[in-house]
């Protein structure tokens, strides 16, 4: 369990926090670019780390974030006119650029110079794989944009989406950190009669075999690794022929995970506070991506009696023109549980994968008490990440500089793996240039739909 005040520390985004400021030393999601759909298109409200934010796409197509008040009197530039490059607001006609200048100030004698010393309060961006991102931090700290895989995608192909979590940005992470829970809250009743089909050896497992390992093994063994941008832990189980099976998942600093996949995953979810109660969680698709070999990415839901609301390269099922996936199972509507299928199909109930996590981290409620909690052994990367975000954001209160927010390492190029290994065979060597397979797939990239973000 954590201490009350570690738990603040943890959970407390807004400026002027411990955590506040360290996210905002990081490039950070701020929309999606499909929010902003053409040039001198409506501004649109942006909330992110607590702060009301403008954002919008002038007539060359630069995006511009900007504070939501005026500098003038405090009116809204929600309210704003998007028009020659520049929002004006409505009250009195000032005219702002995407860097925050004042260039415009007909409410003020001509040869006045005062719009010279006004601006308005800004943020850079920068457009990737259609996402908007933006640095938030000291101007003097704000190191190149970090590709965590966007950049690799052509602007035409990347197919990205966010949908909104009713809880804390910490809750949502520790879901996609926690390999045991895969054993059992995602788990059917048809798994039980899965056939035999002569995977369970030494090499990759066919995804049902995996499934199936998942469903015997429910009391994983953690190792955990650290990296220069975060760690790496795997699952370790005990195949039902004995073998020794490991699922992968990497944590980047500070908000994204990379979960498992077969033969190895790029690319991750991004875990975005929108302030201390709610989140985005974001995701790529794009038909370029190295992914999964082995079944039909990013994973064989088809064979599953799931509804996944990630669809084919040409879009995702349940999100809107805008890539903003909709939430059909909320709090308010108890997920739609359905208690017949909780006893005769499916281990929770509730029909939508991903809404299973969004469960079980919800109704802990906006910002769990977590001295309330008490830790087993399958928890211990949940308790890894947290250390080192409480211990990170209070080393930059003392002056040292938080790691990983260069654009090297190289993060576009970090994977996850699951895999049975061979005997003397070490999980480490997963995933990075001394595993064969990511040689073999960078030289051969998949051209079928593959997504960025797979779930827990």
């Amino acid at each position: 369990m954590l201490s009350q005040s570690d738990n603040e520390i943890l959970t407390r985004v807004g400026p002027g926090t411990l955590m506040g400021n360290l996210l905002r030393r990081y490039w950070t999601p701020a929309l999606l670019s499909a929010e902003l759909p053409e040039p001198d298109c409506p501004p649109l409200r942006v909330r992110l780390l607590g702060e009301d934010l403008i954002a919008f796409r002038t007539t060359s197509g630069e995006v511009g974030l900007v504070a939501n008040a005026c500098p003038h009197r405090g009116a809204s530039l929600f309210f704003g006119r998007n028009e020659e490059h520049g929002l004006r607001c409505v009250y009195h006609g000032w005219k702002f650029d995407t860097a925050g200048a004042c260039v415009d100030m007909p409410s003020e004698p001509a040869e006045s110079n005062f719009k010279n010393k006004v601006r308005v309060g800004a943020y850079p961006t920068h457009e990737s794989g259609g996402i908007v991102w933006t640095y938030m931090g000291p101007k003097q700290t704000m190191p190149a944009f970090r590709d965590l895989g966007t950049d690799v995608i052509p602007p035409e192909q990347a197919r990205a989406m966010k949908q909104l979590t009713f809880c804390n940005w910490v809750q949502a992470l520790e879901g996609n950190i926690d390999t045991s829970h895969i054993s059992w809250l995602h788990q059917y009743h048809e798994l039980q009669e899965t056939p035999d089909d002569g995977s369970d050896q030494p090499g990759y497992p066919t995804n049902p075999k995996s499934w199936y390992i998942w469903s015997q093994a429910r009391a994983p063994r953690l190792e955990i690794e650290d990296t220069e941008y975060g760690f790496k832990y795997v699952g370790i189980r005990t195949t039902p022929n004995g073998h020794t099976h490991v699922r992968m998942t990497q944590y980047i600093l500070p908000y994204q995970t990379i979960v498992a996949g077969l033969p190895v995953r790029a690319g991750g979810t991004t875990f975005v506070p929108i302030d201390d109660t709610h989140c985005w969680r974001y995701s790529v698709q794009s038909g370029m991506l190295r992914n999964q070999r082995n079944a039909s990415p990013p994973t064989d839901y088809n064979a599953m009696p799931y509804k996944y609301p990630y669809g084919n390269v040409m879009g995702p099922v349940g999100a809107g023109s805008n890539g903003i996936v909709e939430r059909k199972l909320t709090p308010e509507n108890d997920y739609l549980i359905d208690r017949d299928q909780q006893r005769d199909k499916l281990f929770t109930g509730i029909e939508n994968f991903v809404s299973q996590d969004l469960m079980a981290t919800e109704s802990m409620g906006p910002i769990y008490d977590r001295t309330q909690e008490h830790l087993g052994n399958t928890d211990r990367a949940i308790i890894r990440m947290r250390r080192l975000l409480i211990k990170t954001a209070h080393d930059l209160a003392n002056g040292i500089e938080p790691p990983a927010t260069k654009p090297s390492p190289e993060l576009s190029r970090i994977y996850s793996a699951e895999k049975i290994l061979a005997p003397g065979e070490d999980w480490r060597l997963l995933g990075t240039p001394a595993d064969p397979m990511v040689g073999e797939l960078e030289a051969h990239p998949i051209e079928t739909p593959a997504a960025i973000g797979g779930g827990s």
